[in-house]
């Protein structure tokens, strides 16, 4: 089987791009802020705070999962949501450091 496109950038690359894609719907933003405030939930609770329906939501706290951004933990018959502080540290890291160098930089 051949190459995809992912396979010619590096590991770090091909998942600060998942991150980045996760967030970038403004629902996930603000499944993700929601999270914030109030540290965990339940799939039911964000659909009470968000205007869209439990399928959706369903389908956006699945992307952000996959991304890394979000863990679940199995509660009974639901599952608890809260942040997952390790993709946070990889665009921590990631734009502190294109923050500091764009600072450095002299441009045109």
């Amino acid at each position: 089987m051949g190459a995809t496109k992912t396979d010619f950038f590096t590991e770090e690359q091909n998942k600060l791009a998942t991150i980045a894609k996760a967030l970038g719907h403004p629902a996930r933003i603000a499944i993700i802020e929601y999270l914030l405030k109030v540290n965990e939930c339940i799939c039911g609770d964000i659909v009470n705070e968000l205007p869209l329906a439990q399928p959706t939501v369903s389908q956006h706290l699945k992307e952000l999962k996959n991304a890394g951004l979000i863990k679940g933990n199995i509660e009974g018959n639901s599952i608890c949501y809260c942040i997952d502080e390790k993709a946070f540290e990889i665009v921590n890291i990631f734009f502190s450091d294109v923050i500091s160098k764009v600072k450095q930089q002299k441009c045109c």
